[in-house]
């Protein structure tokens, strides 16, 4: 299964738009979708503090800050293998 991973934070308000949206697509696009909370670990803070939301899908970064839902939509339809 394709793996999603969302970078986070708490009280992050574009954070909990990319997080209904992908779930909104995960209804179209099948994939798994995991939460991580920067603040939890140093290197991603470090990585990805002023990114945030950022989206990784199967290990790669495609998009992150404020995210379009036809340009997220078209990387996971490239990105995401269909079995």
């Amino acid at each position: 299964m394709n793996q999603v991973v969302l970078y986070t934070k708490q009280t992050c308000p574009l954070c909990d738009e990319a997080k209904e949206l992908l779930y909104k697509l995960q209804a179209e696009i099948p994939f798994d979708l995991k939460e991580k909370d920067i603040y939890q670990d140093d290197r991603l803070l470090e990585k990805y503090q002023l990114m945030i939301p950022v989206i990784e899908v199967n290990g790669k970064t495609v998009t992150f800050g404020k995210i379009e839902e036809n340009s997220l939509r078209k990387r996971l339809l490239e990105l995401v293998s269909v079995d």
